[in-house]
């Protein structure tokens, strides 16, 4: 019910934000220790600026899969771009294909070929590490020609565009793997020519060993007789190794074939290359007229309840504790989409402030394993962008009798190095623990995680985050549910040297997510409702309200472009007009009045 004096509400721990006396709200932190999203990393090259979720490890080869995240997220533009595989045996047509279909549906062609040779040639660690098996005259491992390829579809333009993926997977190993990180394309191409005409075509090849193009005695001349003159047979080319080859294919397209069974298409590449490709291009059309059609009924009839991403509304049982583990990974996600769009936007100084009872250490309930989980949650997802994450743990602070550490910090370094990040680990490649402080930035961190940075009595740690941010320059700098107000110091005087700077920069970063539950002054129950803004969107203001048989629902008050104050919220919830004394003026003003 909704109380007819809202006088008597106040706000707990509201620490660097505005106090919202009429209500008292419930505090941050984050997560549990079940594992909420891991995923698969690899340490990115200087040709891929993209989303990983591809990984190696040197001295121990392996993909990195988080349970949750549930593989490599290879995120489709509106529209649903095409996912296409193309397999064939050695000489079977696949790169003329191969550059129609690029030509006609503008898909990103990925070639293991090309990626290793990029690689290679950009001198990266992975790059490194294939040449030492390929100088050694060895195959380049499944892991590692694994990782690159999930690195590379993962880009924004293959994400964006759709994919061509090339010749790959070519073991049931790859295939395996790929199916484990849930990549699964539209359709799998086999270009099926009989050995006979195979051979021929190998036989037969010729390269300019001036220009590096490929001839055909037969099927594409050179031009003059001069080149015609200078043409080798390359070493792969001679009938015997061209047999070798196609037992190597026959073998792992054997094993494959299972995998893809179901949508596998054989084509029969013996024909003229025009129609071969009328042949493909009327499956790949077709099956974007299905993907369009899907899409349009999936649309049909679904009204949002907000102008957010993703957003479903207020969880309901949020009084529930401990809270499910549905209801701790939606406020993660949550948080997680301000975050990420905040940071998309070029914002590099944020702050997440998420007030639920288990993220609350003025509460009982408080759950440091919470905090924990939302903030791997967050630092996994920006490593599957590519990004190199550290995540800052504050330290003791002073020295000798003086040291000290917020209480509900103690610990919470060994409780992430722990923690469960994900079946393959992340820690240590794409995600580093560190502590606040300027000596922690380094030159291959691509942004910083604060972790509850908060005063200690006695000990400012702002100090610490300015030369921290000041060195981080433009990297992006995220603080999860800080505590930056003054405190005393052990004297018991306020640290009033610098006060004013201090708090200037601690009001500095801003809040890409907040969300705050409301309760009577005094009390945590009943919950009144919630105050909630996620980036780049204004403020709403909540109303709980209770239904028959036990349920309830939050209802919608009203929205704020900017953090409502207390007589605001006191005015949604008694119903009022907001004082026109108190209305801002101008165009946010008349936003206010139109929200």
């Amino acid at each position: 019910m909704v109380p007819t004096s809202f006088c008597s509400l106040q706000s707990s721990n509201v620490s660097s934000t505005p106090s919202i006396s009429p209500l008292s709200i419930s505090s941050l932190a984050s997560s549990s220790s079940s594992s909420s999203c891991s995923s698969l990393y690899l340490r990115p090259s200087s040709l891929f600026s993209t989303r990983l979720r591809s990984s190696y490890v040197f001295g121990d080869l392996h993909l990195k899969r988080s349970p949750e995240f549930k593989g490599l997220k290879v995120k489709c533009a509106a529209g649903e771009p095409l996912k296409v595989m193309i397999s064939g045996a050695p000489a079977s047509g696949k790169g003329t294909q191969c550059e129609l279909i690029v030509q006609k549906f503008g898909l990103v062609h990925i070639s293991t070929g090309d990626i290793l040779r990029a690689e290679i040639s950009a001198g990266t660690e992975i790059g490194n590490k294939a040449k030492e098996f390929m100088n050694s005259g060895q195959l380049v491992p499944d892991e590692i020609v694994t990782a690159m390829v999930t690195t590379r579809l993962s880009g924004e333009d293959a994400t964006e565009k759709g994919w061509l993926l090339d010749g790959f997977p070519r073991t049931l190993l790859q295939a395996e793997s790929l199916q484990k990180l849930q990549i699964k394309p539209d359709i799998y191409l086999i270009l099926d020519v009989p050995d006979e005409i195979l051979i021929d075509r190998c036989v037969g090849r010729r390269l300019d060993p001036e220009t590096g193009k490929i001839y055909h005695l037969k099927y594409f001349p050179p031009e003059t007789e001069e080149i015609k003159g200078r043409l080798v047979t390359r070493p792969d080319d001679t009938e015997e190794k061209v047999k070798q080859r196609l037992e190597i294919y026959k073998r792992n397209a054997e094993a494959i074939a299972p995998v893809y069974l179901s949508i596998t298409k054989k084509i029969d590449g013996s024909r003229p290359k025009e129609e071969i490709f009328e042949e493909i291009s009327s499956l790949l059309s077709q099956i974007q007229k299905e993907k369009a059609k899907k899409l349009g009924k999936s649309t049909l009839g679904l009204k949002s309840t907000s102008t957010q991403d993703s957003w479903r509304g207020i969880p309901t049982r949020l009084n529930n504790i401990p809270h499910s583990r549905e209801i701790r990974k939606y406020f993660y996600d949550d948080v997680l989409e301000g975050t990420k769009r905040a940071v998309k936007d070029g914002r590099t100084r944020l702050k997440v402030e998420i007030n639920i009872p288990e993220l609350n250490p003025e509460m009982d309930v408080y759950r440091i394993g919470t905090l924990m989980e939302l903030i791997r949650t967050i630092a996994l997802s920006f490593a599957d962008d590519g990004k190199r994450v550290k995540v800052c743990i504050q330290g003791s602070m002073g020295e000798g009798a003086l040291s000290g550490m917020p209480l509900q910090l103690a610990g919470t370094r060994k409780i992430l190095e722990y923690m469960d990040w994900g079946e393959y680990g992340a820690l240590g490649t794409f995600v580093k623990i560190g502590s606040i402080g300027a000596k922690e930035v380094d030159e291959q961190d691509d942004m910083f995680i604060l972790v509850a940075p908060q005063n200690a009595v006695g000990n400012c740690i702002i100090d610490d985050m300015k030369a921290m941010t000041d060195a981080a320059g433009d990297r992006p700098v995220i603080l999860v549910n800080p505590r930056l107000k003054d405190l005393p110091g052990s004297s018991g005087i306020m640290q009033t040297m610098g006060r004013d700077k201090r708090l200037e920069y601690a009001a500095s970063f801003q809040i890409c997510y907040f969300f705050r539950l409301l309760y009577y002054a005094g009390t945590q129950y009943p919950i009144m409702g919630a105050l909630r803004m996620s980036h780049p969107y204004g403020y709403e203001l909540y109303r709980r309200v209770d239904e028959p048989s036990g349920k309830e629902r939050y209802v919608l008050l009203s929205k704020y472009p900017t953090r409502p104050s207390t007589d605001d919220i006191n005015d949604a919830f008694q119903g009022k007009e907001r004082n026109a004394e108190k209305k801002s003026s101008g165009i946010w003003g008349f936003l206010s009045g139109i929200f």
